[in-house]
C-alpha cells in the first residue's frame, strides 16, 4: 500500500493556506502548514513532505531563504508561490532549485493540477525503467536524479538534471530555447527564455572542459545542443 503523500503549505496568509488545505486534501494528500520562514524550515525536518509550497514573501525567512536551507540537504520538489511573477523573481527561484511556479491570484484546481505533474516528473518511483545517459566522463541517471562528473557525484537541481539528459539525449541536435522549455519545463510551465540561459550557465559551471568528446554548446542566434566530436 502506498504511503499517502504530504504538501507542506508555507504561506503567511492564513485564508490561502486553509484553502489549498482544503483542496489538496480533497485530492488525497496530507497537509501541514507553516506560516513563517523559520516553522517551515522546522516542519521540513519533522514532517519530511514529498513537496513544499513555498511563499516568497515571508516573516522571518523569506522563501529563497527557505529555498536555499533546504536545497542544501534535499532535493524536495519545491513549487514556488509569487504575487509578483516578474523575470527577475523566476529566474532566481530557477537558480536556487525551485520546480514550479504559481502566480497569485492562482485557482485552487490549477495549483493541484502543478502539483501532480511535478510529482510526476520527479517521482523515480513512477518510471520503472532506468533513464541513463553515459557519454565519456559523464553519467547522467535520471531514475536516481544522480550526475556523476569524470566518476565524481555532483549535487544537481532536478531541472538541471532534467535538461542536461534532454540534450545529452539527443547528440547534436539543436534546440531552441522556446522547445526546451516546453520539452523539459512542461507546457504547464510560463517561462522566459532566460530561465533556460540560466540553467545552461549552471550546467557549465559543472561540466566545462570536463571531455574532448563532447561539449555543451551555443548555437548563436537559435539555442544550445549537446554536441558530440565524431
Amino acid at each position: 500500500m502506498n504511503k499517502t503523500k504530504k504538501i507542506l503549505i508555507v504561506d503567511d496568509d492564513t485564508n490561502i493556506c486553509e484553502l489549498l488545505r482544503l483542496y489538496i486534501e480533497k485530492d488525497g494528500f496530507d497537509t501541514a502548514i507553516a506560516n513563517n520562514g523559520t516553522q517551515a524550515l522546522k516542519l521540513f525536518e519533522q514532517e519530511k513532505p514529498d513537496l513544499i509550497m513555498l511563499d516568497i514573501m515571508l516573516p522571518e525567512l523569506d522563501g529563497w531563504q527557505v529555498c536555499r536551507e533546504i536545497r542544501k540537504t534535499s532535493q524536495v520538489p519545491i513549487i514556488m508561490l509569487t504575487a509578483k511573477g516578474e523575470v527577475f523573481d523566476k529566474v532566481l527561484g530557477l537558480e536556487l532549485g525551485a520546480d514550479d511556479y504559481v502566480v497569485k491570484p492562482f485557482e485552487a484546481k490549477e495549483v493541484v493540477a502543478r502539483i501532480h505533474a511535478v510529482l510526476r516528473r520527479t517521482n523515480s518511483n513512477e518510471a520503472p525503467n532506468v533513464k541513463e545517459v553515459v557519454w565519456d566522463k559523464l553519467s547522467i541517471n535520471l531514475t536516481n536524479y544522480e550526475l556523476k562528473v569524470d566518476g565524481v557525484q555532483i549535487d544537481t537541481p532536478p531541472k538541471e538534471m532534467e535538461l542536461l539528459y534532454h540534450l545529452a539525449s539527443n547528440p547534436n541536435r539543436v534546440f531552441t530555447r522556446d522547445q526546451l522549455l516546453d520539452e523539459v519545463w512542461g507546457f504547464d510551465y510560463y517561462g522566459d527564455s532566460r530561465t533556460v540561459d540560466v540553467h545552461v550557465k549552471r550546467l557549465r559551471e559543472k561540466i566545462d572542459g570536463v571531455s574532448p568528446q563532447w561539449e555543451l554548446k551555443t548555437v548563436w542566434g537559435v539555442g544550445y545542443k549537446f554536441e558530440v566530436k565524431e
